[in-house]
């Protein structure tokens, strides 16, 4: 019984120590999902889309003819409402085939979005369809009218949400996955 005490005791310290290192590491005004990976960098590569079989291939270059749309966001980390401007993720999904106004076993449908540095998201299929949800989610290309920089040079951007923590700076894959 002892042992099991002391043990869990010194689990505990270390778990403080583990935070109290993580916490001088980051800047007083980033949290913790915003901290960039040791050694991540903005992928040279393009934006990975599959949904089952298919897969598609894009990148800033390959998604500025296609129609883009403008929305202004509040972004609560950085306190400021930001604009950014991009191409509907439900519109890159319907070019690999998930159904535009899905019925029945197509809300078993889910999307993970992944960032450079390992960041994951998930929406399901329903947040990101305009015929189900109101809100809007781009795969977004400028800010502010400017290419992005430290978040690009694709980032996942949603409207309707109290916090971005499901935007995924440094897009680098979007899987269209079912539960089984």
């Amino acid at each position: 019984m002892a042992r099991k005490f002391w043990a869990a005791t010194a689990m505990f310290g270390m778990g403080i120590a583990v935070a109290t290192l993580q916490a001088q590491e980051m800047p007083p005004d980033m949290h913790m999902h915003e901290m960039p990976a040791k050694n991540a960098t903005a992928p040279a590569g393009p934006l990975h889309l599959s949904f089952g079989d298919k897969h598609a291939e894009w990148s800033p270059t390959t998604l500025a003819p296609l129609p883009h749309i403008t929305i202004t966001v509040y972004n609560e980390h950085a306190k400021v409402n930001q604009t950014y401007s991009g191409v509907p993720l439900a519109t890159l999904l319907t070019r690999l085939g998930v159904p535009e106004s899905p019925h029945g076993k197509d809300f078993r449908l889910y999307i993970v979005a992944t960032g450079s540095d390992g960041y994951q998201v998930v929406y399901s299929l329903g947040e990101v369809l305009p015929s189900v949800h109101d809100g809007t989610v781009i795969v977004a290309d400028t800010m502010d009218g400017k290419a992005l920089q430290a978040a690009g040079p694709l980032q996942l951007v949603a409207t309707g949400e109290k916090r971005p923590a499901r935007w995924v700076r440094n897009l680098t894959t979007i899987q269209v996955r079912s539960i089984e």
